[in-house]
C-alpha cells in the first residue's frame, strides 16, 4: 500500500545536493533534523556559505516533480505501488524506476538515474 511522504529524507537530500542546484531546494533540514520551508532567514546562499553543514537542502515532492518535469516529463504508476516511467524523447526507450510505495523516493531514484545518464 502507498504512504504518504512530502519530502526527501536526510539521506537522500544529501545525496541531490550533491549534483542538483540548491535553488531548486524549496526546503531545507536544520541540526535538529527537522524540514523547515525556506525563507528570509536561512536562504539559499546561507546553505551555500554554511561550511559547518548544519543546513540540508531538502526537496518536497512538489519540486521533485518539477525537475523532472522539466527535464524530460514523466508518468507516474501504481496505486499500490509506485514507479516512474519517463520516454526519453526521440529515444526508442523508457526509463523506469524501481517499485516504491510512495512518490518521494520513486523522484528521487528517477532524479539520480537521469543525473546518471548525464540528462539533467
Amino acid at each position: 500500500m502507498a504512504t504518504f511522504k512530502a519530502y526527501t529524507d536526510i539521506e537522500q537530500s544529501r545525496k541531490l545536493a550533491k549534483f542538483l542546484p540548491l535553488e531548486s531546494a524549496d526546503m531545507y533540514y536544520d541540526r535538529g533534523g527537522l524540514p523547515s520551508l525556506i525563507d528570509k532567514y536561512v536562504t539559499h546562499e546561507s546553505i551555500k556559505n554554511d561550511k559547518y553543514h548544519h543546513l540540508i537542502p531538502c526537496w518536497s515532492l512538489a519540486a521533485l516533480l518539477g525537475i523532472i518535469r522539466e527535464t524530460i516529463g514523466y508518468t507516474i504508476y501504481g496505486v499500490n505501488n509506485v514507479y516512474m516511467s519517463c520516454n526519453l524523447g526521440d529515444q526508442p526507450w523508457k526509463l523506469e524506476t524501481e517499485v516504491y510505495d510512495n512518490e518521494v523516493d520513486a523522484c528521487v531514484d528517477m532524479i539520480i538515474k537521469l543525473y546518471e545518464m548525464d540528462l539533467l
